[in-house]
């Protein structure tokens, strides 16, 4: 069995989010679809969930209007857990 938390078996990007994200708690909602994923930091897990988190990061809250996701690969040493961050 493989040892899911080596770090050969993580992908980790960064994301930025735009269109009508403020006021409509996208970030609440961000932080729980990533623990709800079991990814931590700017999404750092399994290729196949940060994959499942990019798509859900294109639907967001209801009332959001999300018109692009930027996806880019990120070689950063991160801390475990996930923290929200004021917007860029």
């Amino acid at each position: 069995m493989s040892d899911l938390n080596s770090t050969s078996n993580l992908k980790t990007v960064r994301v930025v989010i735009k269109g009508r994200v403020q006021g409509v708690s996208y970030r609440g909602w961000t932080v729980d679809n990533a623990t709800e994923l079991g990814l931590s930091a700017m999404f750092s897990g399994s290729p196949e969930k940060v994959l499942e988190m990019e798509r859900r990061c294109w639907v967001g809250p209801p009332a959001a209007k999300v018109t692009s996701v930027n996806v880019n690969d990120c070689d950063e040493d991160l801390a475990p857990g996930f923290e929200c961050r004021l917007t860029v």
